[in-house]
């Protein structure tokens, strides 16, 4: 391979990394079968109580249904053509009951009433073989039955309706115009997914709704050719749970980082155009850029960093079956235990108020009632610094005193169980009004980060590092020049213990996390994190860079 080759496909799978990718998509299908009407809601209720009627025939306590239309698209591009296309569906029911006290769960694409029926028995079967083994019987919280009700995500433009040659259009436009402003090598993506959800329960609930993610993205590299070296940036778009009318950019929706800084952020739309534009100017930029000298720094990071950091060392650990260690796959346990909630340690400064919900319109988490029947809602994690809640869902309730759910309960897809997952978590802007760059004017030596990079943590999320996409150093109250291989380190409790100050509501913005991995067999959610700029004061920084023998 040649060393030119080589250093294109680097660029290429290092955005890759950042890029999207689906579980279980289904079937390959006609894009305009994604355009087709599903079952209605009359053949989903019949459907749903025959399901229903016969795990309780079969001997079960509680039963739900979930029937779900699961559809996909994605668009990926390199330079000047199109990488592919793929539009998928995915379309069948799944049945979770508790018989004996126990759990048992079964799932079937034949969506028939024989086909449902018996999903129904060996989901029973499954629970009473698993109670002969269950030492504790499951305790669901109380959930009234809402009766007949919908849901359906306050979209303005269905993007399964916009023709796939529009959206190649906008993707290679934006190849195009990173590559006339001198990048090597440029990918761009456009993913859609859509979940047509319905769900019943023995409550007396029968939910349908309608749930719409979107998310834009591309990676740029520019290449060195005298020395070989090379610096991409990805893009400094978020996944959000809207339509197309997320890529229509609208002025009001910018928010300007620091002064010297060159960054723009990016509120209820994204203009991709623009932020490629950026992109292409910083990742030359980052060749020439002076590697930082480690140290303790103040950091300010921008909201498309932090929200990370918040779902790492914030949204997972407080997950309560990390807590109580029912789950350890792919993020660990907690340190958080309730022991340690117990003794009031403070979690972080008195600045640090954060929340979760699964309400926020245009969030990733936002649906009217979750995969288990249960409205959502919002609530405080932590207040003024002190760990005051979880996340927690119907049968742990009862495990920390309470007698409610959270609404946190979801499946990727009606084959799969539902369990507990992320809500938005979210780190409340400051109360007094204060812009960047008067955060900015307060700092003597700091660093500003926008966009996240690559990370660690251990597995009681405690311990982590984290990098970004681009550095400016911060010299008595001013952004003087970029930096390069830069990385700070901390352990969540000193990390947050050193938050200084944040932006008002005026700089609050939401980051996601399209594909937020748990769970065995391995399951995939969407998840947003909304925060300001925020000042984190004396912050450990290491440099990244290594050198080859």
């Amino acid at each position: 391979m040649k060393r030119r080759d080589f250093v294109g496909l680097t660029g290429l799978a290092t955005g890759a990394l950042f890029l999207p990718s689906f579980p279980s998509l289904g079937n390959t299908v006609d894009p305009l079968r994604l355009l087709e009407p599903g079952l209605d809601v009359a053949q989903k209720k019949r459907l749903a109580d025959v399901g229903l009627n016969a795990a309780k025939s079969a001997g079960a306590s509680y039963a739900d249904v979930r029937i779900g239309r699961y559809l996909n698209q994605s668009i990926f591009t390199r330079e000047k053509q199109v990488q592919g296309i793929s539009s998928t569906e995915s379309f069948g029911c799944g049945i979770r009951v508790i018989a004996n006290g126990t759990w048992g769960f079964a799932s079937t694409n034949n969506v028939t009433d024989a086909g449902i029926a018996k999903a129904a028995q060996l989901a029973v079967q499954i629970a009473k073989a698993n109670s002969k083994v269950q030492k504790e019987k499951v305790q669901l919280a109380p959930q009234r039955g809402y009766g007949e009700v919908s849901w359906k995500a306050p979209i303005q433009t269905n993007a399964f309706e916009v023709p796939i040659k529009d959206k190649v259009d906008l993707l290679l436009g934006v190849n195009a115009k990173a590559l006339d402003l001198g990048v090597s090598f440029v990918n761009s993506i456009l993913s859609q997914v859509n979940e047509q959800k319905y769900f019943a329960s023995t409550d007396g609930s029968y939910i349908d709704q309608d749930i719409h993610r979107i998310y834009p993205s591309f990676g740029v590299t520019a290449i060195d050719r005298a020395s070989g070296k090379f610096r991409s940036r990805q893009a400094l778009s978020s996944p959000v749970g809207m339509g197309y009318e997320y890529l229509t950019p609208k002025a009001a929706d910018k928010v300007a980082g620091p002064t010297g800084s060159d960054i723009i952020g990016y509120k209820n739309s994204y203009d991709m155009l623009e932020d490629v534009a950026a992109a292409a100017k910083q990742v030359k930029q980052k060749l020439t850029a002076k590697s930082v000298v480690p140290g303790k720094y103040d950091l300010v990071l921008d909201p498309h960093h932090l929200g990370l950091t918040i779902h790492e060392s914030v949204g997972h650990p407080l997950e309560l079956d990390r807590v109580l260690g029912y789950e350890a796959n792919y993020a660990g346990t907690s340190f958080a235990t309730l022991e340690w909630k117990a003794k009031g340690i403070p979690y972080g400064s008195k600045q640090v108020n954060i929340v979760a919900d699964k309400v926020t319109p245009g969030t990733l988490g936002a649906v009217g009632y979750d995969d288990e029947g249960v409205k959502t809602k919002r609530w405080d994690l932590i207040k003024e610094g002190r760990l005051v809640d979880y996340e927690k869902i119907r049968d742990q309730a009862h495990m920390v005193g309470q007698k409610e759910s959270d609404g946190c309960c979801y499946s990727q897809s009606w084959q799969d169980v539902q369990f507990q997952r992320m809500p938005n978590v979210s780190l409340q802007p400051g109360k007094d009004r204060l812009s960047v760059d008067e955060l900015v004017s307060k700092v003597d030596k700091g660093i500003y980060i926008a966009g996240n990079g690559s990370f660690s943590i251990d597995q009681q999320r405690y311990n982590f590092q984290f990098g970004g996409q681009v550095f400016y150093a911060i010299e008595k109250g001013k952004i003087t020049e970029m930096l390069e291989d830069v990385a700070y380190q901390a352990n969540t409790q000193e990390f947050w213990n050193s938050c200084a100050a944040t932006c008002d509501e005026r700089d609050f913005r939401f980051f996601g996390a399209f594909n937020d991995g748990k769970g065995q067999p391995s399951q995939s959610s969407a998840v947003s994190h909304g925060s300001a700029t925020t000042r984190f004061n004396g912050v450990n920084v290491i440099n990244t860079a290594r050198k080859l023998g």
